[in-house]
């Protein structure tokens, strides 16, 4: 395939771990001992169900929250798929024509709250390329998993312009159904990647343009890329007209039989 690009620049929150087992995460936060480093705590507002702006048109802000939503989605997914929380830190929701387990436990919102919301404003930048869950183990803090979603800009002048691009319902109606298929994809890949017998913790990583403005709670972090033998499982993608997403999972291998 085609080699991996190299981020311009990747920032994450400035590192909290929030460790897997825990019957509620503490409050307030600590720093992570892997990473220390300061944390606004505290919750902000939830990603709006998209809107287009009008039935027959989609625009940067409407394509925006399409794909924010879908980020939050896909990571209450494959947290609660990949046990990096107990069962009751979720609540089944009707999305896509789903079933889908989603966050309810307040310290997990607010962390996965505050990412989407930053996500949501360099996106309305177009300056997000791509946006990164990382699974790692807390004894050894090596990568495990590498959940991977890029993020392409069409060449349209809704971007540059704010001008809306037309849709039809159908094209509503197909972007719904591509979104659908990789939820179910994030779903069954649980059955092809390795057990998970240890507790984890996870990253949110955001690779963004050199001249993204950064919150001062956000800092530069290193790729988390896996050390060692890995396999990758490629999902599909979706388009919004205004956006291309596509996304894998990586995750470390070890051959039993060598």
């Amino acid at each position: 395939g085609p080699p991996t690009p190299q981020p311009t620049r990747l920032h994450p929150l400035r590192t909290m771990a929030l460790a897997a087992g825990f019957d509620a995460p503490p409050a307030p936060w600590k720093e992570s001992s892997a990473a220390p480093g300061l944390f606004r705590p505290g919750g902000l507002p939830r990603v709006p169900t998209p809107q287009s702006g009008s039935r027959g048109a989609i625009t940067l802000r409407g394509s925006t929250d399409t794909v924010v939503e879908f980020f939050g989605y896909a990571v209450s997914s494959i947290l609660f798929q990949r046990g990096v929380y107990p069962e009751d830190h979720f609540v089944q929701v009707s999305k896509y024509g789903l079933k889908i387990l989603v966050a309810n436990e307040a310290n997990l919102q607010k962390f996965i709250g505050e990412v989407l919301q930053q996500v949501q404003g360099w996106m309305m930048q177009s300056q997000v390329k791509r946006f990164v869950l990382v699974i790692t183990s807390q004894a050894t803090c090596q990568t495990l998993e590498r959940w991977t979603f890029n993020v392409q800009v069409s060449d349209g002048g809704a971007t540059a312009s704010g001008a809306a691009i037309p849709r039809t319902q159908a094209d509503v109606v197909h972007v719904q159904k591509e979104i659908r298929c990789i939820i179910r994809q994030i779903i069954s890949s649980v059955t092809v990647l390795p057990l998970l017998d240890e507790p984890c913790s996870f990253d949110l990583l955001v690779y963004t343009d050199k001249v993204a403005d950064v919150p001062e709670a956000w800092d530069e972090s290193d790729p988390k890329y896996i050390v060692g033998a890995s396999q990758e499982v490629k999902f599909s993608s979706f388009c919004t007209k205004v956006h291309h997403v596509d996304g894998s999972v990586a995750y470390k291998y070890t051959d039993l039989g060598a």
